[in-house]
């Protein structure tokens, strides 16, 4: 689904209409902000998955070294 150039005109007449010129820097800034923060909070997130991986795969190698040497 792609935009075509005139329904990106009627999107901007809308949001000039409905916001006005002088709140459209103030959301744009907004949508940085929260576009910024979701992006830290994904990579966060991925981080921390990947820290709980690596720390599930050592444990299970430990266990796996352990069972060997008792048998």
């Amino acid at each position: 689904m792609s935009l075509g150039f005139t329904e990106i005109i009627l999107i901007v007449l809308f949001i000039l209409i409905v916001f006005g010129a002088k709140r459209i820097p103030e959301l744009a800034r907004a949508m940085g902000r929260a576009s910024y923060e979701f992006k830290k909070a994904k990579n966060a997130l991925s981080t921390e998955g990947q820290e709980l991986m690596n720390a599930a795969e050592k444990a299970a190698a430990k266990e796996e070294k352990q069972e060997k040497e008792q048998a």
